[in-house]
């Protein structure tokens, strides 16, 4: 497959844009990139934490309070793309103010809740505003600065991502503490509103040429309904039948959009942007393959050192946020290496280390020192960071600037759709050994089978995106 790359802005001097200081505006579109990314990754993983709490107060049961993050992720999946989309069709500015309002809103709303279905009517809308600002935040941020400095923003914004998954456990579990679960929606109220101070100030009018009236109606209620399908048979497919009828409807639902899209005269996804550019379509797969790999890292690690090796919930916390935190500080270095250096080098060098480090934990023993899990969690955090930023530079690299928002939309979506995958695979594994059971009434030997199992499963996953990484190299 031939690649066809759009020209890039041109730019009198490439080497004094890339060292010019940053300008206000510029520094402004960042900074929402930043916040924007941050809380909905903060509220997501501060919640994790909240979890127990929040079930007990709305008499909610183990399933039932597991709808609490789980329709906050359908809500971002099934709307990612078609807001991306519209973005870029009628103005990013527009989607961003209303995404960041909606979450703001919502934030608001649901410190309030006082039923189990008014928290999850509010999530379900916070998923959606979360859409719009996942699908606008990088676009704005990228178009900002100079195609030299593209990996640059890309850096920047990721680590606002990597941020708010680390500081989550620690400030949620403060916030739970001290406040209940209700101050860390204080929290996400008070930020998002200086999120949209700052794009209220920084994000200037951008008006595209073409607007909705071009809007593809059947396509976008296809994709939404096909991926909300998936995801949710994903995520209850080992708990009975209607996950998996509810997947396989899903998987239907899908080929029928790819025939509807390549039928349509405005396609809401240009699939040409897959038949035509290998690269790009080998990027989001290594996605896909990279998110369903690293993701279990945190769950199952989290598993083993409480339940296995009996450390407290709270030692536990700490010494997970090795990998986000890793992450976080590395994310910005390799966005702009990204710029100097071929991007799927770096990209391919960072699942190697996610593949070796999911090596160590399908070959983990009680015996093995914490030190050595601490390391091996801070060489995945290392990986995902060699990998994500320079992995969005090229998929970026690939369309020009009127699609990145549909660009960066489609790779949320890999990302959602790995991380669902990861969580099925864990599910499927579990339950075949050791059974319906708590996790603290397990055999730990069991226990560590699925640990191994598991990781097992996602280094040779991790493996298969090195080849799809390296591909790239004669691209």
């Amino acid at each position: 497959m031939g690649t066809n790359r759009p020209s890039e802005p041109p730019y009198a001097n490439e080497a004094t844009q890339a060292s010019a200081p940053l300008t206000r505006k510029q520094k402004y579109a960042l900074l929402v990139g930043i916040l924007g990314s941050f809380y909905p990754g903060f509220a997501g993983s501060a919640l994790n934490l909240a979890i127990p709490q929040m079930g007990a107060d709305f008499g909610m049961g183990a399933a039932a309070v597991g709808w609490i993050i789980t329709v906050y992720m359908l809500g971002v999946a099934a709307t990612v793309v078609p807001f991306g989309k519209i973005a870029d069709t009628t103005g990013r500015r527009r989607i961003l103010l209303l995404g960041t309002s909606i979450f703001c809103l919502t934030s608001a709303l649901a410190i309030f809740a006082t039923k189990g279905w008014m928290i999850l009517a509010v999530r379900s809308l916070q998923g959606i505003g979360s859409a719009m600002n996942m699908a606008t935040c990088m676009p704005i941020a990228i178009s900002a600065l100079p195609a030299s400095r593209r990996g640059q923003a890309i850096g920047i914004v990721t680590g606002g991502v990597y941020a708010g998954l680390a500081l989550g456990p620690a400030l949620g579990g403060f916030l739970t503490s001290s406040f209940s679960w209700r101050g860390i929606f204080v929290f996400t109220t008070v930020l998002s509103l200086v999120a949209l101070f700052a794009a209220i100030r920084g994000v200037k009018k951008d008006t595209p040429e073409i607007g909705m009236d071009r809007f593809d109606l059947p396509g976008n209620l296809l994709f939404i309904l096909s991926i909300g399908a998936v995801i949710y048979g994903l995520t209850a497919f080992n708990q009975n039948a209607a996950g998996k009828a509810v997947l396989a409807g899903g998987l239907v639902l899908l080929v029928v959009f790819v025939l509807q899209e390549r039928k349509a005269k405005e396609p809401m996804m240009d699939l040409t942007l897959f038949t035509s550019d290998a690269a790009f379509t080998l990027s989001n797969l290594t996605a896909l393959f990279n998110y369903a790999g690293t993701f279990a890292v945190g769950y199952m690690t989290s598993i083993y050192l409480q339940v296995v090796n009996g450390y407290s919930a709270q030692t536990a916390g700490i010494l997970l946020i090795t990998q986000p935190l890793f992450m976080t500080l590395l994310s910005p270095v390799m966005g702009r290496l990204s710029d100097r250096v071929a991007p799927y080098k770096l990209a391919s060098l960072g699942m190697a280390l996610c593949a070796a480090a999911l090596l160590f934990f399908a070959l983990l023993r009680p015996e093995v020192p914490i030190a050595g899990i601490v390391a091996a969690l801070a060489v995945t955090g290392t990986g995902v960071a060699m990998f994500s930023p320079p992995n969005t530079n090229i998929i970026m690299s690939c369309v020009p600037p009127a699609k990145y928002g549909i660009a960066n939309s489609i790779l949320s979506t890999m990302r959602t759709v790995g991380h669902a995958t990861g969580m099925a695979v864990i599910t499927l594994v579990t339950s075949a050994i050791v059974g319906n059971i708590s996790l603290y009434d397990a055999d730990p030997a069991k226990l560590l089978s699925t640990i191994h199992i598991a990781f097992a499963i996602f280094c040779a996953t991790s493996a298969a995106g090195i080849f799809m990484s390296l591909k790239r190299r004669n691209i």
